[in-house]
């Protein structure tokens, strides 16, 4: 009877000490706030030990753009790091972070000079810069990302390097030349 009692007692200072432990409302939203901002800055330098400690193994990152979804922190990493195999000089300046106990949404600024092909999407070298506006929406859970997305419009991306759209019917959608 003594054993399943000390046993019992653990495991109530166990779950004590982690509650004691867990960030509360106040704490949660800022330390969601910091990760946010945290995964932003590890994008751009490309710090996979960061992008590592920020994500559970099993998180999932959504890219809605490509309509794509990255599972594990081997996939993440990759997702995450892609841009630096196409551009230089990226920058990513994160604006307003709106919090809550249970994640945030980042909005951003990015911008790069494609240096390198992007695949089959842009073969050729442009060395033009880009800019679009994105959004970052994460899900915290235990102080650490379980989902993470991206919402961004391709659209404005290609058009800046200089890719065209033909429309149904035969409208052409480029952006006008010093743009």
């Amino acid at each position: 009877m003594a054993a399943p009692r000390r046993r019992w007692r653990c495991v109530c200072a166990l779950a004590a000490g982690l509650a004691a432990c867990a960030p509360t409302g106040e704490q949660a939203v800022s330390q969601n706030e910091l990760l946010a901002r945290s995964l932003m800055d590890a994008l751009v330098a490309a710090d996979t030990a960061t992008i590592v400690a920020l994500f559970w193994p099993e998180a999932v990152y959504d890219d809605y753009a490509s309509q794509l979804q990255y599972r594990g922190i081997e996939e993440i990493v990759g997702y995450v790091t892609s841009v630096h195999a196409w551009a230089d000089d990226v920058y990513l300046n994160v604006g307003s972070v709106h919090v809550s106990e249970s994640g945030a949404v980042a909005e951003w600024l990015f911008a790069a000079v494609q240096a390198r092909p992007m695949g089959e999407l842009v073969p050729t070298v442009t060395n033009r810069e880009v800019v679009v506006n994105g959004v970052t929406i994460i899900e915290v859970d235990g102080g650490r990302i379980r989902r993470a997305a991206d919402y961004v419009d391709q659209l404005p991306l290609l058009l800046q390097l200089g890719g065209r759209m033909t429309l149904p019917g035969g409208g052409l959608v480029e952006l006008e030349e010093g743009r």
